[in-house]
């Protein structure tokens, strides 16, 4: 196993691939294998990875895999900017 990553060290550093480009396609690779071999279970996944379940959507969101988009997040209507009616003493 280290023999098989030290020629792939050497690959991309032969390939002229940044320490972070590098880092990138190993975090996206092993993100779609754990997701793939657990059958996009992302608990599973997390699990696999060793990572907490929202830093695997973060990457997944980061790096475009499983074909997930960013949650959009809604306040809720108390906040959302809409002015509460007030009570009227009639009955």
């Amino acid at each position: 196993m280290k023999d098989t990553f030290d020629g792939l060290v050497e690959h991309l550093l032969d390939g002229g691939l940044f320490l972070q480009q590098a880092v990138e396609v190993l975090e996206k690779s092993m993100i779609q294998g754990a997701l793939q071999r657990n059958h996009g279970n992302q608990c599973c996944a997390a699990k696999q990875l060793g990572i907490h379940r929202n830093t695997l959507q973060r990457k997944m969101v980061a790096y475009a895999v499983g074909g997930t988009r960013p949650r959009v997040r809604r306040k809720p209507m108390a906040r959302a900017g809409h002015p509460r009616k007030k009570k009227t003493g009639t009955v």
